[in-house]
Formats: structure tokens, sequence, C-alpha cells
């Protein structure tokens, strides 16, 4: 399985990143929290251009997208809001740090994926770090913890995006859980990951419960559900809420200890749980999490290898269960079939 990075790691690589802005120009942070894009576009070092969502190449969390060069160079989404627009600039200003210092690329070097995943959540947490500062956010989350109603208020009361918001809240998580932002038709805009598996944008969530029912009505609900990952996994089941914020649903889902509710108990880990098989190819049973063939949408089997567009060719009768298999399903030199040799 790979290494989660938990949010407080993430924010100290962002506080890493802040100081190291603050010592290249000082004065910086304060005037990108004022805007983002207009500040860096006055940066002569960069280039930063405002494109079409399909043009950025975008292969972040956010609509834009960061190229080392040289020059090294910018990309953000016209298509987005302001507040948008700004945090996606400080999320590929957070790449473009990050690669040029080698006291923060040496917290890579901790990391069993080399930093991929900590570099991304690191961007996602200095942009922020910048547009939402401590007592603003402790303003709003001191006494009721990161509840979905208290995040919609955080993001009316700045100038921050929905984004940075779902960024500074799951940094005050009391335990593993993710907080989401979907758009109306249930698809996830974005989500911001606490010790759990992080959830892909784009995949639709809106139809498992508490998200469902949400839409459905006021856009308020609570109680307990699981998320979904590729090919139809679910992750552990967690306790959720849901706000409304402005035409999108931002969701706080947490495994316990969720702020909302007087006392809640660690939910059971029911995930990740993933769909029952049977290979067209060697009849055997199997459950994958391997991604499934674009073809027939059935990952291949662990037994033989195939998924279900392999034709079934040369199968063999084995005597002892008189049952036709695969070659693959006869060990070297005999006749009898992997199940009864």
């Amino acid at each position: 399985m790979v290494n989660y990075v938990l949010a407080a790691t993430a924010r100290t690589q962002a506080i890493a990143i802040t100081q190291e802005l603050e010592t290249r120009r000082p004065g910086a942070a304060q005037r990108l929290g004022q805007g983002a894009l207009a500040e860096l576009q006055t940066w002569l070092q960069l280039t930063v251009r405002q494109v079409a969502e399909d043009q950025t190449g975008a292969r972040c969390s956010v609509s834009g997208a960061y190229d080392a060069g040289p020059p090294p160079r910018i990309s953000v989404a016209s298509s987005t809001s302001p507040a948008r627009r700004d945090f996606t600039a400080l999320h590929e200003l957070g790449h473009h740090l990050q690669k040029n210092s080698f006291d923060l690329m040496a917290a890579f070097e901790r990391e069993p994926d080399g930093g991929v995943l900590l570099e991304e959540a690191a961007c996602d947490a200095f942009a922020a770090e910048i547009l939402l500062p401590a007592p603003l956010v402790d303003r709003h989350l001191a006494s009721t913890g990161p509840t979905a109603p208290a995040l919609a208020q955080l993001w009316q009361d700045s100038r921050a995006s929905r984004m940075a918001v779902c960024v500074r809240a799951v940094q005050h998580l009391p335990a593993p859980g993710h907080v989401l932002l979907l758009d109306a038709g249930g698809h996830l805009a974005f989500a911001a990951s606490h010790g759990l598996p992080p959830l892909r944008r784009g995949s639709f969530q809106g139809d498992i419960p508490v998200i469902d029912r949400a839409r459905s009505g006021s856009g308020r609900a609570q109680g307990t559900t699981q998320v979904r990952y590729r090919d139809g996994i679910l992750g552990r089941e967690l306790h959720a809420q849901t706000a409304p914020m402005d035409g999108y649903l931002v969701a706080v889902l947490v495994a316990d200890s969720a702020p909302w509710r007087t006392f809640t108990a660690p939910t059971k880990d029911t995930g990740p749980q993933t769909r029952e098989y049977l290979c067209a190819h060697c009849d055997e049973e199997y459950r994958s999490f391997e991604p499934a063939c674009s073809a027939c949408r059935t990952p291949p089997c662990p037994e033989c290898g195939h998924c279900a567009c392999t034709p079934r060719v040369n199968e063999r009768l084995c005597p002892a269960c008189f049952i036709k298999h695969p070659p693959a399903m006869f060990p070297d030199g005999s006749d009898r079939c992997l199940d009864c040799s």
C-alpha cells in the first residue's frame, strides 16, 4: 500500500516553503495573500499565463500546471473564479519553490514514494496557508472544530477559494478523514485527505449515503457513509456532515470524534473493499484492486492473468475434477490442474 501523507506533514513542509519565500522575497507572502495571480505576474523570473482549462496540461489536484523550463512557467485555467485562480497560482508556485530549493527537496528523501504525494499535498497546504492565515481560521474553527457549516462560514468571511478552505479544514480534523468539495452533479471538484487514501478529482460521489440525501434536500445532512475509490472500491465507514457552499456541497468525513456530535465511537474499518469477479477464462472467483480493462471493465484474474476479453483457447480437461481449464491452470508436466495437483 502507498504511504499516504498526513496533513500535518504537508503543513510542516508548507511552512518551510513560506519561510523560503520570505527569505527570497521579503513581504511577498502578504502581497500574495491580497492577490496571488496579479502579484506573480509582476515577477520577471516567472512566466505566468492564463489559458483554457484543457490547455493547462494539469497533472495536479488543481486546474493549473507548472513547467520548470527554462524559463519556468505557471499556467492557470482562466475559466475558474478569481479566488480559485489565486489558489491555483499559489499551488503552482509551491512546486516552483520546492523544485528550486535543496533544503525543501530534502524532505522528499524521507518519503517511500520519493516525495510525490508530499510535494502535491504541500502545494495545497502552502496555498491555503497564504490565503487563510491562522487567526482567521482559528476564529471560525476553534469553538466548533471543522464542521461543514463552519467551513461554509469561513469561506463566506474570507477572500479565499473553497479549495483553500478544504485544505485548511483537513489540517484540523481530529481523526483520519476527508474534506470534500462536490459540484452540483455530485462529482468531486476537490478533495483534501488526512490519514486516508486520497480521492480522485472528478469521481462521482453523488449517490453515496449522506451526500445523496444532501443533494436531494437542503444541502445539509449527516450520518455515516463510505466514499468510492477506483472501480467501485469503497473506503471505510466514516461519519459525515454536509453543508451548501453557493452551488457546491462541502462534506466533512471522519473516522471518529466527529466535531458535530457529542460522542462518536470509531467507525468499523470496512474498506477499502472491491467487487467480486468470476473469471470468464478460468472460472476462478476473485477480488482485485487492479485497474479494470477499458474494454470489458474487468480487472485481470490473479490466477490466469486474463480479463473477460480473452477468448477461451486450448482448454484441457482435468481428469481429477473433470473441468476444462486454460493451459495456465496446469503445472508444467502435469495433466492435473492447479486445484487438483
